[in-house]
């Protein structure tokens, strides 16, 4: 998988858990979600995310 794959499926991922979380154990678990999306609209303005240095460490080819 290229790494904008890995890293959609990541955000899909962790939303999806924190939904569910909420809905079972916790709504503070909302807050996760609430973390994924500034995550997301903080990348589109400063074209950095934590997410994408942590999977190129790990050695993640972009293309």
């Amino acid at each position: 998988m290229k790494l904008n794959d890995i890293l959609r499926l990541m955000a899909g991922f962790f939303v999806l858990l924190s939904l569910l979380l909420a809905r079972f154990l916790d709504p503070g678990f909302l807050w996760l979600t609430a973390f994924v999306g500034l995550n997301l609209l903080q990348s589109a303005f400063t074209k950095w995310c934590p997410a994408i240095w942590l999977l190129k460490k790990m050695g993640v080819k972009e293309c």
